[in-house]
């Protein structure tokens, strides 16, 4: 399915939408890709809000990855019978703004429910990466995350590591993930999720890099691709060198990588801060430390850009399920229960009062690492390379640089081929989306 002819086919279906009939119990689907700890957490936040009123039933149906879900929404939606929520992971941002009038601003449906909506009870960084430029958030920051660095003390220890400092810079990385291998304190050294979100995106705006064209899409969606440059060469060649010799390892497209983390199989592991639930739910000796950066390029380290998913709504229903809809945020932005999502998480907090209240509570004092992902993304005033990415086709951009990742990690490729070829078919693939 091309995700790319969503925000048309949103656009000619909109109208035929139909209501649903409103019943004593109003029910409300919320379509989601949570997994394993972070699945518990959702079945628990709507069991919790079904018991706290009488109106309004919230049933959760997972959908798969993050992907999966995104193109299920696509389709139910072409078949006119959509979820009332659906979460859609931060790269299909681009793809449901472009799709405006088929879906429902969340803070006119925050208004809807007798709340009105203010932009500064949320955390800067994350509010507006889902907002128009006017200001009006779009969809619900449910679950944002920031990449960081997982490291298996014992298996750094064993490596003769300092398992209580962790590298901090990509060489330090390197070096460690081959010293990991060479003493045999594990199968590999190093791997990591999502290569495109966070050896990408993230590497670009974490070491001040232009990753495309006007401001990363976010100042038009005629955007030319720059990812092919030196640093990115250098980095990605590295990686393939480590692959070749078995001190890196690659899971896959998207979390994979995490379940070999998990096994115990590599000492050193990036990954989202959501991923910490199954981290702490497996009993490893672990431990927490910044995103590596470059400390040769100007500006590194700078901010990193928001991941995880917000929460859309679709067009066409009642008020009262939008009521029912503005109930239930409103219910998830209470600060005690963002307190408690982000404290079992690992996930941001999404409003300025459960970070003061977890900061309050002294919780970073007893878990220093937990902050880590917050001062990365909040730390400095965003550039023109580290505000975001924002294409109108960004989860088919993926795809393309994950097949030209998967040939060079296969040594068909060099790093700078594979980025080149990268480049060059993205490019096309915008400029077809756009309809150029």
């Amino acid at each position: 399915m091309k995700i790319q002819g969503f925000a048309a086919s949103l656009a000619v279906s909109f109208t035929l939408l139909s209501s649903s009939t409103a019943f004593a119990v109003t029910e409300i689907s919320w379509w989601h890709a949570m997994t394993g700890a972070n699945n518990e957490v959702v079945e628990q936040l709507s069991k919790e809000f079904n018991e706290s009123q009488a109106d309004y039933k919230i049933t959760p149906v997972f959908k798969g990855t993050y992907p999966e879900t995104l193109n299920a929404g696509i389709a139910a939606f072409r078949a006119k019978q959509p979820p009332h929520i659906m979460q859609v992971f931060d790269v299909g941002t681009g793809v449901m703004m472009a799709a405006e009038g088929a879906v429902k601003p969340v803070a006119e449906i925050l208004s809807m429910g007798g709340r009105p909506f203010d932009k500064n009870e949320y955390l800067p960084g994350i509010v507006s990466y889902y907002s128009k430029p006017d200001g009006t958030m779009l969809s619900f920051p449910y679950n944002s995350s920031s990449p960081i660095l997982y490291y298996n003390k014992d298996i750094l220890a064993k490596a003769g590591l300092d398992a209580e400092n962790p590298p901090k810079t990509w060489p330090e990385v390197f070096d460690a993930a081959r010293k990991i291998k060479e003493t045999g304190a594990a199968p590999c050294g190093y791997t990591s999720t999502w290569l495109t979100w966070i050896g990408l995106e993230n590497f670009a705006a974490w070491n001040n890099l232009q990753y495309g064209t006007h401001e990363n899409g976010l100042a038009s969606t005629d955007v030319q691709l720059t990812i092919n440059t030196e640093p990115f060469v250098k980095h990605f060649q590295t990686i393939a060198d480590l692959a070749k010799d078995g001190v890196f390892r690659y899971g896959g497209r998207t979390s994979e990588a995490k379940q070999i983390f998990l096994a115990g199989e590599c000492g050193l592991f990036t990954e989202s801060s959501g991923g910490l639930g199954d981290v702490i739910k497996s009993g490893m000796n672990y431990g927490l430390g910044q995103l590596p950066y470059y400390p040769d390029l100007e500006g590194a380290p700078q901010n990193t850009i928001p991941g995880g998913a917000s929460l859309w709504v679709f067009g066409g229903f009642s008020d009262e399920e939008y009521k029912g809809v503005a109930a239930f945020f409103n219910f998830l932005s209470q600060t005690e229960i963002q307190q408690r999502l982000h404290e079992v998480s690992g996930y941001l907090p999404v409003t300025i009062a459960a970070f003061e209240a977890t900061k309050a509570s002294g919780f970073y004092e007893k878990n220093p690492g937990r902050l880590i992902p917050i001062t990365q993304m909040m730390g400095k005033e965003p550039t023109a390379n580290s505000r975001g990415v924002r294409l109108v086709n960004l989860p088919q951009v993926r795809d393309i640089q994950n097949e030209e990742f998967e040939k060079m990690l296969a040594g068909e490729q060099t790093a700078q081929q594979a980025l080149d070829n990268a480049v060059t078919r993205a490019n096309a693939a915008i400029q077809e989306a756009i309809g150029n």
